[in-house]
């Protein structure tokens, strides 16, 4: 798909002219020694007289504030330009050491040398993400629950306490909000190119951050108080966020090709694809992400803009949502296709995925170790998706190769990993695999006496009851298992391929209603509380065995072990029951959506009862309680309650307006 390459600016008219042209309005030279000290100390007078106000002083005046730090930051910037490295170090690295991220500013001074490159920009990403990260940890000092968005955290009483109001409102102008400079937000939304970001901005930020460390450390000498780091955010499931392979140097050098070639990639922002792989060669793999993720959605908003045929929000889109501000269907999600969606809403939004976006602009990364694997999933999608924007014969010619054939059909059959129910279905597998270990626990040979248990009138009507129920759902389960199977209804051998058999039926993922997600929640409490259940028997089986046999038992915990024994012959068929009920209404969980408001209210009771009975079966089965004997009486009220639910058709799996089986009892 072609989209027209006219723009020179992505900044909308009101953004550029505040970054562009504002701040070099006031042409009057400034002192370099009434704003910092030849020992590098900040003179916070200078630079906060600068920030004015309103009339009604309620607000502050961001345009003027602009206009008159221009001179001021252009005095930094010069001043800088002018130290040597370690000039630079002596008098300015002890106050940075407060970011936890000193090594970056050296780095950003030499950045400052080659204006319009994409180094200055990435630097000053880099600078905002590890600021943000540090404030908070100031913040922490006096408050306690950090603002989740960096303009929240500029306008707390706790960090005015600790830096004073004055100093808050110079950095509101430069990265607290979109009526200033808003420098952190156009850089990692990717508005700014990388010439459009003047160099004396980045100069400015370098000395307000060790001015801040400044403040800081008179603050911590006055109060006594420490300062204490946050940990970092652990990048984990590296194996489930490796889809594709690892990028060859086939692939790094077709996708330097295609940069150039494809209409995704906008002339202005060129600089920063090629700066990525250059990144990425040199192994400096955060900064490769933040470049490619900066990019990917510049690229995204301009096709957002061409598919839903509205140009003038090119500059404003919420491109991933499903509805356009006016109520109409967003009509990206439908030509990327669910495949390149799921993987842009696995990587960026999920709460339980690598959300790097997020993590790396917030400074919640260790950079020296974000892995490679992670940048390489980026690459790999960016490689397939700028094809797309490629004139048909050059793109055939790309798709011809073997690494990049492949990558394509990875990226076509792409599902979900981090949404609730791709991770639903993890858990339900999880616990399947726990409760299979269930017949292979060692048993004393003097369990024939537990099998008295399974005799007793509450097991068998435990027992009964389970039949029931799978008599009705037997309907639903697919074409292979629409046979309840022996007399007593319990045909061991098929729970775990059953299972895994409906956890593998593919279930929509995109943009869920609320109702969907609320009932997900509860299914995967119950599926927790399953593990936690089933880890607990296992646990306490092999501990009482291990005592039975040296015979460290007394009297009566040696009837507890046998009651146990007893029990976890019923609760093994009753836990693979309400696995197989999660997995069925999961199949079928889009069906919720036809209930209405007291059909639903009463199905979510329904649920919650359940996750009730799984909790109260987590406490009697743990090692503190060993209250065996009393799970049975508790097992036959919830399956009581199953089967007086599934008797009145309303769980989802009734409610599909197909079943899974056509079979006949």
């Amino acid at each position: 798909m072609p989209i027209e390459d006219s723009i020179t600016t992505c900044l909308s008219p009101p953004v550029y002219d505040m970054i562009c042209k504002l701040g070099f309005e006031v042409k009057e030279s400034c002192d370099i020694n009434s704003i910092v000290t030849q020992r590098g100390e900040v003179c916070w007078r200078t630079i906060t007289d600068c920030v004015v106000y309103t009339e009604s002083a309620q607000s502050l005046d961001y345009r003027g504030s602009v206009m008159l730090l221009g001179p001021v930051c252009a005095a930094v910037h010069s001043h800088l330009l002018s130290l040597t490295k370690g000039q630079f170090e002596i008098r300015y690295m002890p106050w940075l050491q407060w970011t936890a991220f000193p090594e970056l500013f050296p780095e950003l001074v030499d950045a400052l040398e080659t204006p319009g490159a994409p180094a200055l920009p990435l630097g000053l990403m880099k600078l905002t993400a590890c600021l943000e990260r540090a404030l908070g940890d100031v913040f922490l000092l006096n408050g306690k629950e950090c603002p989740f968005l960096l303009r929240d955290l500029l306008t707390s009483e706790e960090l005015a306490e600790v830096f004073g109001r004055p100093v808050m409102d110079v950095l509101k102008v430069f990265i607290g909000s979109p009526c200033g400079l808003n420098l952190r937000n156009i850089l990692w939304h990717g508005f700014a190119s990388p010439h459009e970001i003047p160099p004396k901005y980045c100069s400015v930020m370098i000395l307000l951050t060790a001015g801040l460390g400044q403040l800081l450390e008179r603050y911590l000498q006055r109060t006594e108080a420490v300062l204490a780091r946050r940990p970092l955010v652990a990048l984990t499931g590296l194996e489930e966020l490796a889809v594709f392979p690892d990028v060859t140097s086939e692939v790094l050098s077709v996708l330097e090709e295609v940069v150039k070639k494809s209409t995704f990639v906008s002339k202005v922002m060129l600089p920063y694809w090629e700066a990525a792989l250059i990144r990425f060669r040199s192994h400096r793999f955060a900064d490769c992400a933040m470049l490619l993720l900066t990019q990917l959605e510049t690229g995204l908003r301009r096709v957002f803009a061409t598919v839903n045929e509205c140009p003038e929000r090119l500059l404003t889109a919420e491109i991933l949502a499903k509805h356009l501000s006016d109520g109409k269907i967003n009509q990206l999600p439908l030509f990327l296709g669910a495949p390149a969606m799921e993987f842009l809403w696995d990587f960026l939004n999920h709460q339980e995925g690598p959300r790097l976006r997020d993590h790396l602009s917030h400074g919640e990364f260790n950079l020296h170790d974000f892995p490679r694997e992670a940048t390489t999933q980026l690459l790999a999608f960016s490689v397939v998706l700028l094809l797309r924007f490629t004139d048909e014969d050059v793109s055939t010619a790309f798709k011809g190769k073997a690494a990049i054939k492949s990558l394509v059909a990875l990226a076509e059959g792409y599902t979900a990993h981090f949404h609730p129910i791709s991770q639903l279905k993890k858990q339900v597998l999880s616990c399947e695999k726990s409760i299979r270990v269930w017949p292979l626990l060692p048993l004393p040979q003097e369990a024939e006496e537990a099998a008295r248990l399974e005799g007793t009138s509450e097991a068998r009507a435990c027992k009964s009851l389970i039949t029931e129920i799978l008599r009705e759902l037997y309907h639903h389960l697919p074409e292979s298992h629409g046979a309840v199977g022996d007399g007593d209804g319990l045909p061991a051998e098929t729970w775990p391929q059953l299972i895994r058999e409906l956890c593998g039926t593919p279930v929509p993922t995109l943009f869920c209603p609320r109702t969907v997600v609320e009932v997900l929640t509860v299914l995967r409490n119950i599926s927790a509380q399953c593990a936690r259940a089933s880890g607990q028997v296992v646990a306490s089986a092999g501990l009482r065995h291990q005592q039975w046999v040296e015979r460290r038992l007394r009297s009566r915990q040696r009837q507890t072990y046998l009651h146990m024994l007893g029990s976890i012959k019923l609760l093994s068929p009753v836990l693979y029951l309400i696995l197989l009920l999660i997995a069925l209404e999961l199949v079928n969980i889009h069906a919720v959506c036809g209930k209405n408001t007291s059909e639903y209210q009463q199905y979510l009771k329904f649920l919650k009862s359940i996750l009730q009975y799984m909790e109260n079966l987590v406490a009697y089965t743990s090692q503190q309680k060993n209250k065996w004997s009393e799970t049975i009486a508790l097992t036959r009220t919830a399956l009581l309650k199953i089967w007086t639910f599934s008797e009145k058709k309303q769980m989802l799996v009734h409610l599909a307006k197909k079943s899974t089986s056509k079979g006949v009892l």
